[in-house]
């Protein structure tokens, strides 16, 4: 079984194993998503991000 999550009504994670949360919507992974280092398409990805802004880079500093 994989670890599943869905929001409760504050907005926090609630981790269970169950695939449909209480409220009918189904649950979703908690585990990331699989790495290849031979990535053929990563250079493509990134273009796209840096395209419409969407890099860590390009985003505004966060303040605290």
């Amino acid at each position: 079984m994989y670890m599943m999550y869905y929001f409760n009504d504050e907005g926090n994670r609630v981790y269970t194993l169950a695939k449909v949360a209480p409220d009918g919507k189904p649950t979703l992974s908690a585990h990331p998503a699989r790495f290849s280092p031979e990535d053929k398409y990563s250079r493509e990805r990134i273009t796209i991000k840096k395209r419409f802004g969407l890099l860590p880079t390009q985003q505004p500093a966060l303040t605290y």
